[in-house]
Parts: C-alpha cells; structure tokens; sequence
C-alpha cells in the first residue's frame, strides 16, 4: 500500500459519502490546525490511484519526545482517528486494508518510536481497532450512545417515562426551544464555561477556537436555545453534524424553570429538526457524545439510545504521563 501526505484540497477530494465524524470534514480540520500547537498531516492510503484510507494526526515535538495525537487534546473533540474505504466487500480483503493502512501511517508518522507518545480516539465507524495492537499498542473499550431520529414517535417511545414527563413539564411550563443563529453559540459557550468554573472544574475550550469552527462549518454547526416565557435565556446545545448523525458538542448544563428541568425539552428539539430538516441528507443519528461516566449516564440512557463502542489506542511507556502533561501546559 502507498501511504501518501495530503494537502486539504486532497483530503476533501478522497472524503468518501459517509462514515466520517464532523472533525473529518476540511473546514474543521483547518480549524484545528490554526488552533493546535503541532503539525497537522493528513494521510492517505491508495492502491493505484484509489484512496482506500485517511488519517489525520497532529504531530509535535517537545524536549519530552514526540506527540502524535488524534484528535488533539483539550478541543472536546470525542472522535477523529483513521477512515477506512475498502473497495472489497470480503472480510479478508477489508480486515488486509485495515493492517496495511494502520501500519503503514504509524510508520509514516513514527509512531512507534519509544520516544513518540501516540493517542488516538477512534470514531464509532472504526470496528476494527486489532491493528493497533498488534503494532503494540494499547487499545481501550469506550461507549457512547446513538438515537435514532428516522421514526421520531418510535424514538420518544424508547424514552424513560421520566423524560417524557420532563419534556411535557417543561413545555407546559411555557418553555420554548428554538433553533437560533447569531450570537446563540456564544451564549451556549459563556454557559458552559461559566457553570465549569463555577465547579471548580478545568474548561480547556476557547472562545475564539468555538467561534472559528461554528462560521467554519456553517449550518453543519446548529445551536438549540431554550427560553423562558418572557424570552430569557435558559440554556442549550450546540451540535455539530456529519453526513450521517448529529453530535451533542457543547453545552447541556443543568438548567431548570419553575421546578422543571429544560434539558430534555432541548434535546428532543433537537430531535425534530434533525428529522425534518438535517443539514445533509442522511443523516439520522444523535449521538450523546459519550456512556462512560456512570453519573451522566444515569440521564443519557433514559433517551433509549443504543450503546455504540469506540476505541481510545495509547502507546505505553515512562515518558507518556510527562509528555501528556506539558502538552496540555503548552497548549493554553
């Protein structure tokens, strides 16, 4: 197999139809890159001429060693890692595919090399992460889960009856969700870094790195509001969208009226406009971004979603901790 370097025009020509996740598509990836301390190189794999694999990863080099991270850390990206577009439908052959493309853009970006720290967070699609491991790294289970929206009342039937309730209360509450444009992702943005800090909890996203990537991605990046009867501001989500699914981003934080919780009322919005109006034709999914922390999972599951794996693959040794660390530090 030929692993090639890709310039974003490249990318964006060899991007198959699905399967991607939104940090995938060019814009996002340009984004990133003028965010991210490091190099962003964009892999191919090709038989001939046909592209049968993509990889994206962000390189740098610091006194620790190397880095090589997909996705960078602290940009609340959940997934990015390799795209894979056998043109085989024979297990042998797609299962050949996968070991030569991994193998070959681990060495491309020396990878292995015991003073190169590699994290990878691989996208659902991904079924198949035996590669990593067998060019010895480790590869970690994680779960997130994915709501239907093709058959809305088949998907509020999968709903805990409490969420049902909590959607009815807060609608009858007066509570209005809308999709809005404008200054609503900064709203939902201030939001969220606001109840961080207020827990004492670390919130690495910027304001100008959220800014960018929502006039990036243009409608593929939609911000749902809920308000009060009087218009005041409650809370929201905004969502970014791939080909086949939206993406709980940003937001979500506890938000209640006269006793009602809104969140539920939110996401069910969200819903709706991904079933009636998604920004690309296909796309029916909602993923709740993550199932791995048993307390936000105690709500996430009352949607009925399915529990989707995906794969977190690390290289092992003294030097990750540390590299790890001042990457985070360096990257502020």
């Amino acid at each position: 197999m030929d692993i090639r370097r890709l310039d974003l025009e490249e990318w964006a020509e060899h991007l198959p139809e699905t399967g991607f996740e939104p940090f995938h598509l060019p814009a996002a990836l340009s984004v990133l890159a003028d965010h991210t301390r490091g190099e962003l190189r964009l892999l191919g794999g090709f038989r001939g001429e046909q592209a049968v694999g993509l990889f994206a990863a962000f390189v740098r080099s610091m006194a620790a060693g190397r880095t090589v991270y997909t996705p960078p850390p602290g940009k609340g990206i959940p997934h990015l890692g390799p795209l894979l577009m056998p043109t085989s439908p024979k297990q042998s052959k797609r299962g050949r595919v996968n070991r030569e493309f991994v193998a070959g853009a681990l060495d491309e970006l020396d990878a292995r090399d015991r003073l190169t720290v590699t994290r990878i967070m691989t996208s659902p699609g991904y079924t198949d992460p035996r590669p990593f491991e067998w060019c010895s790294l480790t590869v970690r289970p994680f779960f997130t889960y994915r709501v239907d929206a093709t058959d809305l009342a088949e998907t509020k039937t999968g709903f805990s009856q409490s969420l049902r309730r909590e959607i009815r209360d807060a609608r009858d509450a007066g509570v209005t969700v809308e999709r809005e444009a404008g200054d609503s992702a900064a709203t939902v943005y201030e939001d969220t870094r606001s109840r961080f800090e207020a827990q004492g909890e670390p919130f690495e996203l910027t304001r100008s790195f959220v800014d960018d990537l929502v006039d990036a991605l243009g409608d593929r990046a939609r911000t749902f509001v809920a308000r009060d009867p009087s218009g005041a501001y409650l809370g929201g989500i905004l969502a970014l969208y791939s080909n086949d699914a939206a993406y709980f981003w940003l937001g979500g934080a506890r938000a209640t009226y006269e006793g009602s919780s809104v969140n539920g009322l939110v996401h069910w919005r969200l819903l709706q406009d991904l079933a009636a109006d998604p920004p690309a034709e296909g796309a029916t999914q909602y993923d709740l971004v993550g199932a791995n922390t048993e307390r936000l999972c105690r709500y996430k599951s009352k949607f009925g979603g399915r529990l989707v794996p995906y794969y977190i693959v690390e290289s092992e040794g003294l030097l990750t901790p540390l590299a790890k660390t001042v990457y985070r530090f360096t990257n502020r």
